[in-house]
């Protein structure tokens, strides 16, 4: 049964370090979600991949001493491993780098430009390099960027724009006449009140202050911004192509929904909408914006040491075990909440007693009072017709639920399906009917409708976690694993022979597995500190220490401070063309003459202090080699001026 195309994506991941657990939670969302799409019959095809350019990955490269290239390749593969330890189910996995990419992102930015919807100008205003955007000074909150809270910079450059403001009323009409394309609705009043009726301003699209991006074609000083080459992902992944589309970009799109985090739902129904109604395509029919992920009520950093891996979870507990907790803890317009004990409890409760113990017992009783063989429904009741009709209300739930994103809800109708069938196993007490041949038929049957109940779960579990799915469809002696095959009871076949009773889940001990985890982050806790405090020095992000501008500098002159018997009156050539002068703090380990003619490294853009009575404009670097022995880091041969970084 074909029902038709559905084409669903994720945000593509920023390659500047390797995912945690809120961050994988995108693609396991839309996994399930692809998943269940292809249960029902729909011809699914699903993209996720990486965003690999911009001044932040240059800026991370050169701290980590490679190419921009080397460091993005070694994220994309960590990425990439993430999606396949969680089972995901991607059909193309896109990287920005890729060169078919590149080639139509050229395309477009010079098809827009020809067309007049992007133009050159010139940008001043306040940059955030984490994100990589510019802001205007109302825009900021509490003097810094509004988006991640971090320190801004006055930047001035040339640089292309596109013509938001010419799209603004056409973007207006097209969110109110279509109420579901921006989903959650909280999340469309938002763009609408907040961004697009206040008044769109045009949008910066090309830089000029580094080179790791997409140059502009017929400007090579440019590359092209963020936007244009990060959000094009969606449709040239399919072979979108402005000198004429693949097939493939003509069956699948537009996309039938973007799954994004709610901090880019502005990229995503502002710019995005804008850039396809200017190539003049179809645009996207829903961008759902979810929440957060938060550890308890904190977010995830290296220093608390609660950041949580992916791949370091499922080791922990099992792929399923992970994808179980992501999807049934995270509501659906709210931030959800990870932590360690949520986890073990839901592994326990909902797991091993719930779902597992179902299983198990009901294979037990099958093999222990029949042989294993499955009895034909013989004997039926009145109560029977409670679980059948517990089977269907399931599906419709798990069906409603999709379709509308509450995927915790959809988890939690197929749980509480399992909770019905131990419920009916404490109603009819196949034990005592056990103990009554005359009862045997009446035995079978509530076996029977046991076995059909656990096979409704199997099917629709899969989704969400579908290696669970296939072990209870191994356990209960079925293939019967469609969609259809759930539209009517008794899809089980008396005379066939279930498998052999094996626990899906192990319960946990709560106690001795929260001390191990405590242990292990004590340790990465310490570990941090070592490598991130020095002399009570506090771990600085890499933004803050781009801001630190090191320069060569050769020592012309030197004499002692009168007023002070530590300090040197260094005066430098730091190859502006003027002197110089710094006060250090080393005449107890270096006479002038011996320092007269060497190159050192200066901090060149520290604010200038005046140390009994001389301006020290800058400091120079000198390591501290014992408790009573200072060497000054020298680099002659290296010219005046030159950059330390």
């Amino acid at each position: 049964m074909n029902k038709g195309k559905f084409y669903i994506t994720t945000a593509i991941a920023y390659t500047s370090r390797k995912p945690h657990i809120g961050n994988s939670y995108e693609i396991v969302l839309t996994d399930a979600i692809a998943r269940f799409k292809r249960l029902q019959g729909y011809d699914v095809f699903f993209l996720t991949g990486t965003d690999e350019h911009g001044q932040k990955i240059e800026e991370y490269a050169k701290s980590a001493g490679v190419t921009p290239k080397e460091y993005v390749d070694k994220v994309a593969a960590e990425i990439k491993d993430i999606c396949d330890t969680l089972n995901t189910t991607y059909d193309k996995f896109i990287r920005t780098t890729d060169d078919y990419h590149e080639k139509v992102v050229q395309k477009i930015f010079k098809k827009l430009y020809e067309q007049d919807d992007i133009y050159k100008s010139e940008y001043e205003g306040l940059y955030c390099t984490p994100c990589e955007s510019f802001w205007t000074e109302s825009q900021l909150v509490d003097g810094k960027c509004p988006d991640c809270g971090r320190e801004v910079t006055p930047a001035k450059e040339e640089a292309y724009f596109l013509r938001l403001s010419k799209y603004q009323k056409q973007l207006e009409e097209y969110i109110e006449s279509n109420e579901n394309f921006i989903y959650p609705e909280s999340r469309k009043k938002e763009m609408l009140n907040n961004f697009i009726k206040p008044g769109l301003q045009d949008l910066c699209v090309s830089r000029t202050s580094f080179k790791w991006g997409i140059p502009v074609t017929f400007d090579d000083k440019h590359v092209i911004y963020v936007w244009i080459d990060a959000l094009s992902n969606y449709i040239t992944a399919l072979g979108y192509d402005p000198d004429g589309s693949s097939d493939l970009y003509k069956k699948y799109w537009p996309a039938d929904v973007h799954i994004i985090g709610k901090d880019i739902v502005r990229f995503h129904t502002i710019y995005w909408p804008i850039m396809l109604m200017a190539l003049g395509e179809e645009l996207p029919k829903q961008v759902y914006g979810h929440p957060w992920l938060l550890f308890g009520a904190d977010k995830m950093s290296k220093s608390r040491g609660n950041i949580i891996y992916a791949d370091d979870l499922c080791k922990l507990i099992g792929v399923d075990a992970v994808r179980y907790y992501l999807l049934s803890e995270m509501p659906h317009a709210n931030d959800g909440s990870i932590s360690y004990e949520t986890i073990i409890e839901r592994f326990n409760s909902d797991l091993a007693n719930t779902l597992g113990n179902l299983v198990n017992r009901t294979v037990a009783m099958t093999n222990k009072y029949f042989g294993g063989v499955i009895q034909a429904p013989k004997a039926k009741e009145a109560l029977d017709d409670e679980l059948v009709n517990a089977c269907y209300e399931a599906v419709k739930l798990c069906e409603k639920n999709i379709d509308s994103y509450h995927i915790a809800d959809a988890v939690e109708a197929v749980i509480n399906l399992a909770k019905r069938c131990n419920k009916y196993i404490d109603e009819t007490a196949p034990w005592a009917l056990a103990k009554d041949e005359a009862q045997k038929e009446r035995l079978g049957t509530v076996l029977y409708n046991l076995l059909e109940g656990i096979r409704f779960i199997s099917v629709l579990i899969s989704p969400f976690m579908p290696e669970t799915g296939k072990a209870i469809q191994a356990q209960i002696g079925t293939t019967l694993d469609t969609y259809e095959s759930l539209e009517s009871f008794g899809g089980m076949i008396d005379g066939n022979s279930v498998g052999t009773a094996t626990p899906l889940f192990q319960r946990i001990d709560a106690e001795k597995m929260l001390a191990d985890i405590e242990e292990k982050q004590k340790a990465a806790q310490a570990k941090e500190k070592a490598f991130s405090e020095i002399e009570g020095i506090a771990k600085i992000g890499i933004e803050d220490f781009m801001k630190v501008d090191l320069r060569v500098a050769k020592i012309k002159d030197c004499e002692p401070v009168k007023k002070a018997k530590k300090l040197l009156k260094l005066t430098l050539d730091d190859g502006t063309g003027k002197d110089r002068t710094v006060a250090s703090g080393i005449a107890k380990w270096y006479k002038p003459e011996d320092l007269i003619g060497k190159s050192v490294i200066v901090v060149s853009n520290l604010k200038p202090a005046v140390l009994c009575g001389v301006e020290s404009q800058g400091m120079i670097l000198a390591a501290d080699c014992s408790e009573d022995d200072v060497k000054v880091i020298f680099v002659d041969g290296v010219p005046a001026g030159a950059q330390v970084r």
